[in-house]
């Protein structure tokens, strides 16, 4: 996911095709005193909502993990061990990237309260080249699901990361990263093509922002086995020195980013540059908002210069010391943010709506293949990841005159949902300490699923009226050529943004976000 072509320092390089962004904000900077993480996934593919409960696997038990001969980066599955009791999680799925087998995460949150985000790191080029073929080892989503079924920490989710590329390796597509956070602190890990098992992790602490687009590392201390707020694996350092990747002089620290990241005349660790705000853009953004509260990161979030076409869909989660693991909280949009509502969901919901489980849009190899006919009543209900694609594709048509009007739709449908959480939460929280578990589940079953429905329809209802105002008005206009793709990766694609740099004086400028 490196960029196709740097443009200027002062512009951007082109975006890649998929990426994905991840926000931490530490609790001292949050309104209500939680840390908070945020963030969507970048894939050309199917995106559905799902909960995968707790699960007992017999002593003998494994897993299947790793990439195939198809990835762009060529590789074996391999069979792991699983542990004897995996924790309930939420989870955004999918079902391709880059050849990689579904269903895929990049993350989402398990009932101890343990949240995680998997965001694209990119490593140097020699690393890159260094990678055996076929390469072997646990690829980005394994760790990402692994850390949710298994962690009760995020400090125990970066151990757990460690630990299996340690003994099995680790398979990519080109450098990785992922943002894990609890109630007290957040971790960035990177981990690092090469099949050299290299890794390094950095604590985030309750002061701090970071955005990860990608993720980075700066400067590391080379005795980080004796500190508290880094991790890695033992060579981390050893192998800089021996690629001459950096000498042990004593005049420059080591740094990850310059040792193990991408090289590239005006990419820097914190900008970039990609699509319209670097990271350092994205962190000052952010700090301008503390205290921050969960509709605050939900703009960030939703960003008209981030949240495009390449964005899959939109999560948001808030992380507190008393939450009951039924109430544990994850406000989601089905897909790209920048046009669809975020809907609150709790790890108590016992079902999602056939609407936003899977379906056969975007769903890799759905064209060569008639459906499944277990899936025809699923199949028959409209897919909230079209429906608000639809909304979109008419909206990005003329960003300045529709845009306003959507969002501010959106927000009202948001605060609507946020007025009721006091109350919902509260009862659900009374049944369950008078022994009433099951009827606080049904609660907020009742209340999700009465939101998502809600949502649907009124997604059909702007959809509706976008269509026919844009028909009747004589504005539809039929494409061009023959090709109903894009070239790939760099190639533009549809955005609510119409010019490179918003910042920019002799760009065109849409209404900035709230």
């Amino acid at each position: 996911m490196r960029p196709s072509k740097f443009l200027s320092t002062s512009l951007l390089f082109v975006s890649p095709a998929t990426a994905s962004y991840g926000f931490y904000v530490g609790k001292n900077l949050t309104e209500d005193g939680s840390v908070m993480l945020g963030g969507t996934g970048e894939e050309v593919s199917s995106h559905w909502l799902q909960i995968f409960p707790a699960k007992d696997y017999p002593a003998n038990a494994t897993l299947e993990v790793g990439v195939t001969e198809a990835a762009t980066m060529p590789g074996k599955r391999m069979n792991i061990s699983q542990v004897r009791h995996t924790f309930r999680y939420l989870s955004m799925e999918y079902s391709d990237y880059e050849g990689f087998p579904a269903p895929l995460t990049n993350g989402g949150v398990n009932e101890r309260g343990v949240a995680v985000r998997d965001i694209w790191a990119d490593n140097r080029a020699e690393l890159i080249e260094m990678t055996p073929n076929p390469q072997e080892g646990l690829q980005y989503s394994d760790l990402a699901r692994i850390v949710l079924e298994r962690a009760s920490t995020a400090r125990e989710g970066v151990e757990i990361i460690g630990q299996l590329i340690a003994e099995y390796g680790y398979a990519d597509y080109g450098g990785n990263s992922h943002l894990i956070a609890d109630k007290d602190e957040g971790w960035v890990v990177w981990e690092m093509s090469g099949g050299k098992k290299l890794w390094a992790a950095e604590r985030l602490g309750p002061n701090e922002v970071r955005v990860s687009y990608p993720g980075y590392i700066e400067d590391f201390p080379v005795d980080f086995a004796n500190s508290t707020d880094y991790m890695g694996s033992p060579n981390i350092v050893s192998f800089a020195v021996e690629q001459g990747w950096w000498t042990p002089n004593g005049t420059e620290p080591f740094n990850i980013f310059k040792a193990y990241g991408y090289d590239s005349e005006g990419y820097t660790a914190r900008d970039g540059g990609f699509k319209y705000m670097s990271q350092a853009a994205l962190e000052n953004a952010t700090l301008a908002m503390a205290p921050v509260s969960e509709k605050d990161l939900i703009e960030r979030v939703r960003d008209y210069r981030i949240a495009d076409d390449e964005a899959g869909y939109g999560q948001v989660v808030s992380l507190r010391a008393d939450m009951d693991p039924d109430l544990i909280r994850i406000w989601v949009a089905p897909t790209g943010s920048v046009t669809a509502p975020f809907i609150p969901w709790w790890l108590g919901v016992q079902q999602v709506p056939p609407e936003f489980g899977e379906h056969r849009y975007l769903t890799k190899d759905a064209a060569s293949t008639f459906l499944n006919p277990d899936f025809q009543f699923q199949e028959a209900t409209n897919f909230a990841g079209r429906v608000f694609k639809q909304i979109l594709y008419y909206t990005c048509s003329a960003p300045d005159t529709f845009l306003p009007i959507v969002q501010n739709t959106l927000h009202g449908f948001e605060s609507a949902s946020r007025s009721d959480l006091t109350w919902v939460e509260q009862s659900a929280k009374l049944l369950v300490e008078n022994g009433q578990r099951q009827n606080a589940l049904d609660l907020l079953t009742f209340y999700s699923q009465t939101q998502a429905s809600k949502a649907m329809t009124l997604g059909r209802t702007i959809v509706d009226a976008l269509d026919l105002y844009i028909k009747v008005t004589d504005q539809f206009r039929g494409p061009v050529g023959s090709q109903i793709n894009d070239a790939g990766l760099g190639a533009e694609t549809v955005n609510c943004l119409v010019g490179f740099d918003p910042d920019q004086p002799a760009n065109r400028q849409p209404p900035s976000p709230k």
